[in-house]
């Protein structure tokens, strides 16, 4: 029977976690010299709505002017087939 001891195994890499500082919720993390930051669900829901609302809405188009693209549009690729 084969001899299946293990003489020299090779270690498993663990991170190491250098600095954790509390910033006003957030704590800030780092691992291999990159910066995480670990906050709340509620925190991040909230900040995930200040950040939809900040950004802008697209151009709405009204019916008449969407059907009048979309006919142009449609005309466009027929022709390049």
């Amino acid at each position: 029977m084969k001899d299946t001891t293990i003489t020299n195994p090779k270690p498993i890499p663990v991170f190491s976690l250098n600095l954790i500082k509390k910033h006003s919720g957030m704590t800030t993390v780092v691992i291999d010299k990159k910066k995480y930051v670990i906050l709340s669900e509620k925190e991040y829901q909230t900040l995930q709505k200040k950040a939809a609302l900040k950004s802008k809405p697209e151009k709405v188009l009204s019916i008449a002017s969407a059907r009048t693209r979309s006919k142009k549009l449609i005309s466009k690729w027929a022709s390049e087939k």
